[in-house]
């Protein structure tokens, strides 16, 4: 072999060589970027995944939630709202883009949101909102800033306080109503007492006769206290019914027996039409308890020479349902709703001057209630009412 051909074929070899470390070289680079790539888009698809699963946290969370939560973007338009909010307003589906002002119309809202944009900070306020159902509402709002501390948006939390108004509210009447019940009798007694004292005492016919109307409104103060503790017990789930089979004809004979000297002051025909073999599932006394109240109040509002009916039937194999009627005075529509509430009276200063305490329906509906029972009135001004209330019914064997 030639040098030439030697010194060819040498440099064709190491031009090959050249040639294949060449291209290896860039087969290893194009495998280096390609696991770089496959790297990326895998370190991109997990941050996806941890970004959808951090999203659905958060959505989870805001779903789940029982306060309202509006956000707003840096606009002040709606960009997300959560279930609790949309059942809060009876909002409409699709609110997304509309000014705050359109969706909840709310001037004191758009203040409150507008105010938090401005400051920068949390700020609070206690709003009503009206409309079928009023609200009460604590609204907490604040800004949202991007990296850049540039407004981004507004967050409301919305607490719904609406029960709390009304428990409050009911707390304030009953200790208003209480006040009132107790501070009447005694300060008809504390009068008396001082008149006698006065030199009344000298009079035997006077005396005697201020020495009654103090034991009356005594009693009066006494069954007021007996009330609110019997109301208190019974709210408070502390009484316990001794449930059995009760004959309710019975029970309803005894309550009559007991107000016939009551029922003839006022020729009042006292009617007992339960079918004596009717039996229910339930605590003998307190079932006097509910009738003697019903039927003390149909014969304080009914008629002179009229009649209360104490009536009962079956409405199915597991359920009586009872009832006392009168023919008196009614009760108007307005005042059907209310009337076993505490302290409530259709005819307040007639109550009153028979002594009643308006707790009396009130301990009627717990007490019917503690028995799984239902209480309900129907009646028309001028021409009576009827109180019916259910029980569970024992079904006796064949």
């Amino acid at each position: 072999m030639s040098a030439e051909l030697w010194f060819t074929g040498g440099v064709a070899a190491v031009a090959v060589a050249g040639f294949l470390w060449s291209v290896r070289r860039e087969q290893a680079t194009r495998d280096r970027l390609r696991d770089t790539s496959l790297r990326l888009a895998e370190l991109r698809t997990q941050r996806h995944l941890a970004l959808v699963g951090e999203q659905s946290k958060q959505q989870a969370l805001l779903d789940s939630m029982v306060e309202g939560v509006l956000l707003l973007d840096e606009q002040g338009r709606v960009e997300h709202v959560n279930p609790a909010l949309v059942r809060l307003f009876d909002l409409p589906k699709n609110i997304r883009g509309l000014p705050l002002s359109e969706a909840i119309p709310s001037p004191e809202l758009s203040v409150l949101a507008d105010r938090a944009a401005r400051q920068g900070r949390i700020v609070d306020q206690e709003l009503s909102h009206p409309g079928d159902s009023p609200l009460s509402l604590q609204v907490n709002a604040v800004a949202l800033r991007d990296p850049d501390r540039l407004h981004a948006g507004t967050l409301l939390v919305f607490h719904d306080l609406t029960q709390h108004a009304l428990l409050a509210e009911q707390r304030r009447e009953f200790v208003a109503n209480v006040s009132h019940e107790l501070r009447t009798p005694l300060s008809l007694i504390k009068g008396y007492t001082e008149t006698l004292l006065g030199g009344a005492k000298d009079d035997p016919e006077t005396a005697t006769r201020f020495l009654r109307t103090i034991d009356k409104h005594a009693d009066r103060l006494t069954f007021l206290i007996e009330d609110l503790l019997t109301v208190s017990r019974l709210e408070s789930g502390q009484v316990i019914m001794n449930l059995q089979p009760t004959s309710l004809h019975d029970v309803a004979a005894q309550v009559i027996d007991d107000l016939l000297s009551k029922a003839a002051e006022r020729s009042t025909a006292l009617c007992n039409e339960v079918p004596s073999e009717l039996r229910v599932h339930g605590d003998g006394d307190r079932l006097q308890q509910v009738l003697s109240n019903l039927v003390d109040n149909a014969i304080k509002y009914g008629r002179p020479n009229g009649r209360v009916v104490v009536g009962a039937r079956s409405l199915h194999e597991d359920l009586v349902e009872a009832w006392v009627a009168d023919d008196g005075m009614g009760i108007p529509p307005e005042a059907r709703e209310r009337v076993f509430e505490r302290f409530d009276r259709v005819d307040k200063g007639r109550s009153r001057e028979q002594g009643g305490t308006g707790l009396g329906l009130s301990i009627v509906k717990h007490i019917v209630q503690a028995h799984g029972g239902e209480v309900r009135v129907e009646s028309e001004v001028g021409k009576g009412s009827c109180f019916y209330f259910t029980l569970p019914r024992v079904n006796e064997p064949a």
